[in-house]
């Protein structure tokens, strides 16, 4: 029986040298718009190659952190139901804290390898080495969809009597003043009452 060390070492040996980069390490921004009752992740696989991680490893743990199904078509993601920038933020971040950050030398140039059947962060800048924990709960502060003096970016769905028109965010809709369906707009929330949300021009 080899002991873990000895495994670990082993699986390291067989794995090719990856350059380390000095390069400064920045998530890119999630770039999200609704379709209907589902949010699009546009740069998906932006994201997924600047993390340089197997972009199903990633869609699996974002689907099981927002609770919900979704599928990956081309570079973008899909998922079922109306989720904000904030929440696809704190979500990767969470990844990236998790499956790609060295907890030593904190830098980025790292892979996942399987040592016994556990999943092991390998840094190649530094050398050093954890196992990846393994969460059943989410650790990602779950934060309203939209809030008072927030500025989101919204997809507009229809016009109303008023002219104003209307977008959905989670159990919230949204209105605009000014715009047309199907106009991509940034706004900023003024004013939320009950499930009704007033918003400006950002």
């Amino acid at each position: 029986m080899y002991d873990y060390e000895e495994l670990l070492n082993r699986a390291m040996s067989k794995m090719p040298d990856t350059e380390t980069t000095d390069a400064r390490f920045v998530i890119p921004e999630p770039k999200l718009f609704s379709e209907g009752k589902t949010t699009i992740l546009d740069n998906f696989g932006n994201i997924a190659d600047t993390l340089n991680r197997d972009p199903d490893h990633l869609m699996k743990y974002l689907t099981r952190e927002l609770g919900t199904a979704g599928k990956i078509e081309g570079t973008r993601a899909v998922f079922q139901g109306r989720f904000t920038r904030a929440q696809l933020s704190d979500n990767i971040q969470a990844y990236v804290d998790e499956y790609v950050m060295c907890s030593e030398c904190g830098r980025p140039d790292t892979q996942l390898v399987r040592v016994d059947r556990v999943l092991v962060l390998k840094c190649s800048a530094c050398g050093a080495h954890r196992p990846v924990k393994k969460r059943k709960v989410s650790n990602v502060v779950v934060r309203e969809a939209i809030e008072e003096g927030g500025t989101y970016e919204l997809r507009i769905d229809a016009v109303g009597s008023k002219g104003d028109g209307i977008a959905k965010i989670d159990k919230y809709t949204v209105f605009v003043p000014g715009a047309t369906k199907g106009d991509v707009v940034k706004v900023k929330i003024k004013k939320i009452s009950g499930n009704l949300a007033f918003s400006e021009r950002a």
